[in-house]
C-alpha cells in the first residue's frame, strides 16, 4: 500500500496513547484502516488510551427540555463557542426543543416540522446566512414514562437548559415524586460524568459482545495460558467490560460501593414500590464528529499568492 502518512500515524497516537513505530506499524498492518489499527493495538495489549477514540470536539449547545412525563435533547453545533452564546442561536434552540418534544426525539421530522411559517430546516438556513457561520441540527432524542419521572440534567450550562452535556433519566414508578426527582437527579449526573454506553446488560449488541471477547481472547492468547484459564480471563474481563459501560453495573460516582442498579433498588424501597430505570439520554456536545485538521503551511500560501 502507499505510504502512511504523518497525520494518520497522529491521530492513532493520540486515540490510543500507543508509541509511534507501534502506531505505523498497526497502520501498515490494516493497510491505513484507522479502526481496525486500534483494535490491532488493543489485541496486543498496546492501546493505553482506549476510551480517547470516541472523544473529539466542536461546538454550540445541548439542550434539554422536559414536560409532564416525557422529555427531549438536542444538539445544535457551531463552528465557533462564541456563536453558541448568541441569543438568535440559543433562541433557535430553544425553539427546536419544543418541536423535538411534539416530535418525540425523531430529528428528520423536527427539521421538516413547522416553525413559525417556514420550516426547521429553512430557519436555520436564514439563521445561518445572518449570522455567518455555519450551523447543523445533528440529532435529538426523547424518552418518556407512563407514571414517575423524566428528570433532566445540563452539564457547565451555558444558560437554562442549555450546554456541553445533556441527559434525560426516566425513572417508572408510582412513589413519591420528589424522592425520584432527588435520585433521578443524582443519577443522571453520574451519567453526565459515566457516560453509559448501554442501560443493561441485555442491552448490549451481539456484535459488540463478540467484539470484545476477540480482542479479550487475543490478549489472553498472548498471556501463553491454558485455554481453561483462557476462558475464565475473557469471562472476567467482560464483567469488567460491562461495568464500564453498562449504566446499571457502574459504579455509582458519589458512592462507589453500590452499582447504579443498588441505587435505584435502595430508591424502592424508601418509597415503598417498584421503581425501574427504563431509559437515559446522554449527548455530549461535539461526541464522534471529527474536527477538520487545518494545513496551515497550505493557508498560508495559498493567500500569500492569492
Amino acid at each position: 500500500m502507499s505510504e502512511i502518512k504523518a497525520g494518520l500515524v497522529k491521530e492513532l497516537r493520540e486515540k490510543t496513547g500507543a508509541g509511534m513505530m507501534e502506531c505505523k506499524k498497526a497502520l501498515s498492518e490494516t493497510n491505513g484502516d484507522l479502526d481496525a489499527a486500534i483494535d490491532f493495538l488493543r489485541k496486543k495489549g498496546m492501546s493505553v488510551a482506549e476510551k480517547k477514540a470516541g472523544r473529539v470536539a466542536n461546538q454550540g449547545l445541548v439542550g434539554v427540555i422536559v414536560k409532564g412525563l416525557e422529555g427531549a435533547v438536542v444538539e445544535l453545533n457551531s463552528e465557533t463557542d462564541f456563536v453558541a452564546k448568541n441569543t438568535d442561536f440559543q433562541k433557535f434552540l430553544g425553539d427546536v426543543m419544543t418541536v423535538a418534544l411534539a416530535k418525540k426525539g425523531d430529528v428528520d421530522a423536527v427539521k421538516s416540522a413547522d416553525l413559525n411559517g417556514k420550516t426547521v430546516s429553512d430557519t436555520l438556513t436564514s439563521l445561518i446566512a445572518t449570522i455567518g457561520e455555519n450551523m447543523n441540527l445533528r440529532r435529538s432524542g426523547y424518552v418518556s414514562v407512563n407514571q414517575g419521572v423524566v428528570v433532566p440534567y445540563v452539564h457547565t450550562a451555558t444558560v437554562s437548559g442549555m450546554g456541553k452535556i445533556g441527559v434525560l433519566v426516566a425513572l417508572e414508578s408510582t412513589g413519591d415524586q420528589a424522592a425520584l426527582q432527588e435520585t433521578g437527579k443524582k443519577i443522571a449526573m453520574h451519567i453526565a460524568a459515566a457516560n453509559p454506553r448501554f442501560l443493561a446488560v441485555a442491552d448490549v449488541d451481539a456484535a459488540t459482545i463478540e467484539h470484545e471477547k476477540g480482542i479479550y481472547s487475543e490478549q489472553a492468547k498472548n498471556s501463553g495460558k491454558p485455554a481453561a484459564i483462557i476462558e475464565k480471563m475473557v469471562e472476567g474481563r467482560m464483567r469488567k467490560f460491562y461495568e464500564e459501560v453498562v449504566l446499571l453495573e457502574q459504579a455509582f460516582i458519589m458512592d462507589p460501593d453500590k452499582k447504579v442498579k443498588d441505587v435505584v433498588a435502595d430508591l424502592a424501597k424508601s418509597v415503598g414500590t417498584d421503581v425501574k430505570l427504563t431509559a437515559f439520554v446522554r449527548f455530549g456536545l461535539g461526541e464522534g464528529i471529527e474536527k477538520k485538521e487545518e494545513d496551515f503551511a497550505a493557508e498560508v500560501a495559498k493567500q500569500m499568492n492569492g
